[in-house]
């Protein structure tokens, strides 16, 4: 139980002193868009610290502990990799949303008490299994390959989609489709974000549910908060609000499954 709080405290003060950086910038830079490239990297760094809390209380199985450790670093640092090279400098229109505005109308103590203030217990939320498991031993070693299995299969999904979509958006406005439909995309409109939901069910697996039915139970509530996101509070949801405005993409939705990869409708 000592190793469990010292590696939960340790994820939280991660998390308070990535958030805390990350408003500074947001409030240098004038947007809080920022808070999507310190997400992959809080976790990433959440990951490691459970990791060197459960090696050094001798807690936990040393391998399984440092593999999910790197497969959540792998998935963060990739995931913030990505967000930077697509940013071109502008607010998330979704951010504002939130806010009721733009961060330089609705100030900085509103973006902090809506935005950063959520974000960093969200990460300490979503960090669960994977802090769990690292001061944990395995009870069930089948289910920590089905979990890293499911985990590549999602980082498959995210990377790939993701690659697909800038490959997209690389192209003349006059010469590319008016909406991406093939690839992974032909399959699900969100391949990214199914992606990510196979990742965390994935890490949930391999580190909180191969531990034990209690760890498993105490914890399944991450990766479905992290699915709830995904899909209907940050994800595809609010993006899709935007997107059916266009005709092309209303078409489009008639015959592609919004998350879930399915064969297309005819």
């Amino acid at each position: 139980m000592t190793a469990l709080l010292v590696a939960l405290a340790a994820v939280a003060v991660v998390a308070g002193v990535v958030m805390t950086v990350t408003a500074l910038v947001a409030r240098r830079q004038g947007r809080v868009v920022v808070v999507d490239v310190a997400w992959g990297v809080a976790l990433a760094l959440s990951g490691l610290a459970a990791a060197i809390v459960g090696t050094a209380c001798h807690q936990g199985h040393l391998g399984r502990t440092w593999v999910v450790s790197a497969a959540v670093g792998a998935w963060g640092l990739r995931l913030s990799r990505h967000i930077v090279r697509r940013s071109h400098g502008g607010e998330d229109p979704r951010y504002e949303q939130l806010m009721g505005g733009p961060l330089d109308e609705v100030g900085m103590g509103v973006a902090v008490r809506k935005v950063f203030a959520i974000q960093g217990p969200a990460v300490c939320l979503v960090a669960l299994p994977v802090v769990v498991g690292a001061v944990s031993d395995v009870a069930w070693w089948p289910l920590v390959w089905v979990g890293l299995a499911l985990w590549a299969i999602g980082l498959f999904f995210e990377s790939v989609g993701d690659a697909q979509l800038a490959a997209y958006r690389a192209q003349p406005r006059d010469q590319r489709p008016p909406v991406l439909d093939t690839g992974l995309w032909r399959y699900t409109r969100h391949p990214n974000y199914f992606g990510d939901a196979c990742v965390w069910w994935g890490i949930w697996l391999a580190s909180a549910m191969a531990s034990g039915w209690v760890e498993g139970l105490a914890t399944v509530v991450a990766p479905a908060a992290m699915s709830y996101f995904l899909v209907w509070a940050t994800g595809a949801k609010p993006l899709e609000r935007t997107m059916m405005q266009r005709p092309a993409y209303r078409a489009y939705a008639s015959r592609t499954s919004m998350f879930v990869p399915l064969p297309p409708r005819g």
